[in-house]
C-alpha cells in the first residue's frame, strides 16, 4: 500500500526525469494553459444548433406528412421508393442549412452537425411515419394467420412436422382423418377480414374450404371450437398454439380421409386498406401424407 509521502516523492522524481529543451516546456506551459470561456460565442454556437435541430425536425415531419398523402395513394402496395426517397433527401441536409440559416449561424457548423442531423432526420420521418400509417390515422398491414396450420391429433398420425418448407403428416396406417385449423389475426378487425382458402391434391382444385369474411365462416368456426385442444402443437399448458390471443378467430375444416400423398392449402386474407384500397396476404402451404413404419 502506497502512503501519502511515497507518492509525492515519486510525483517529484517523475518531473525531474521531463526533458529541459525549450520545446518540452513549451508543451508544458500549453497544456496546463486555460482557454479563455466566451460567453457570447458560446450562446452563438447554441442558437445556431436550435435552428438546425428545428430545421432537421421539421424536414422529417414534412417529408413524412409528403409521402403519406401524396405518394402513398398513388401506389397499390408497399415499394422501394417509400423508404429509398426519404433517405437519400439525408444528402441535401447540408445545402439547406446553407439556404436556410443565414450565414453568422450556419458558419459554424462541422461535421459533427451534419451527423447529428442526419440521424434526426431520419428519427424525424420514421416517427410521423410510424404514427401516419398505423391505426387510427391508416392501415396498411394486412390481416394474417397467427401461426400456420395444424391439424387434429389422432391415433393415426405418429408425427407432424415441417420438413424442407412442407408439412408432413406420418401415419401408422394407409389413412387419415384430417382436420385441419388456423386461425385469422388483423391489427385492426378480424372479423371483416376476408378469408379465402381452397383445397389441392397434386396441383389439381379440390374443394374451396372458405370465401368470405371471418364472421361469416360460422361452421368453419364451431369446427375450430369442437376440437377444443386436441390439436397436435400444444403449449405446456396445453392451448392450441395455432391461435395466440383471444381476439384471433379461429377456423376448421375437415378434409376428409387422406391418403398419402401431396397436397397444398392456399389462403388469401384480405381487407379494405386506407391509403391502399386492398390489404392482401397469400400463402400456399404444401402437405405432405406419408407412411412411416412402426416396431
Amino acid at each position: 500500500m502506497v502512503d501519502v509521502d511515497s507518492a509525492l516523492r515519486a510525483s517529484a522524481y517523475s518531473g525531474k526525469k521531463r526533458p529541459k529543451g525549450s520545446d518540452s516546456k513549451k508543451e508544458e506551459v500549453k497544456s496546463r494553459k486555460i482557454e479563455p470561456f466566451e460567453p457570447e460565442e458560446a450562446f452563438e454556437k447554441e442558437k445556431a444548433d436550435a435552428f438546425s435541430m428545428w430545421l432537421v425536425i421539421v424536414f422529417g415531419f414534412t417529408i413524412g406528412l409528403i409521402m403519406r398523402y401524396l405518394v402513398m395513394p398513388t401506389l397499390s402496395e408497399s415499394e422501394a421508393i417509400l423508404w429509398v426517397l426519404p433517405l437519400s433527401l439525408v444528402v441535401i441536409l447540408p445545402t439547406m442549412h446553407k439556404l436556410l440559416i443565414p450565414n453568422k449561424w450556419s458558419d459554424r457548423y462541422d461535421g459533427g452537425n451534419w451527423f447529428r442531423a442526419s440521424f434526426l432526420y431520419i428519427f424525424s420521418w420514421l416517427a410521423i411515419s410510424f404514427l401516419l400509417v398505423n391505426p387510427p390515422l391508416a392501415d396498411i398491414a394486412p390481416p394474417t394467420l397467427a401461426d400456420g396450420i395444424d391439424v387434429q391429433n389422432t391415433d393415426s398420425i405418429e408425427y407432424v412436422g415441417w420438413i424442407d418448407g412442407t408439412y408432413t403428416i406420418a401415419l401408422n396406417q394407409g389413412t387419415v382423418d384430417v382436420v385441419l385449423g388456423m386461425a385469422v389475426r388483423d391489427n385492426v378487425d378480424a372479423e371483416n377480414a376476408n378469408v379465402q382458402v381452397s383445397f389441392w391434391k397434386y396441383g389439381a382444385f379440390v374443394d374451396e374450404l372458405a370465401n368470405g369474411t371471418a364472421s361469416d365462416l360460422t361452421e368453419a368456426r364451431a369446427t375450430f371450437d369442437s376440437v377444443n385442444n386436441s390439436w397436435v402443437s400444444v403449449d405446456k399448458l396445453g392451448n392450441p398454439v395455432v391461435i395466440k390471443h383471444s381476439e384471433d378467430i379461429g377456423l376448421a375444416w375437415d378434409l376428409g380421409s387422406l391418403t398419402p400423398g401431396q397436397y397444398e392449402i392456399k389462403v388469401r386474407l384480405s381487407e379494405v386498406g386506407d391509403p391502399w384500397e386492398e390489404n392482401v396476404w397469400e400463402r400456399t402451404y404444401r402437405i405432405a401424407v406419408v407412411t412411416v413404419a412402426t416396431a
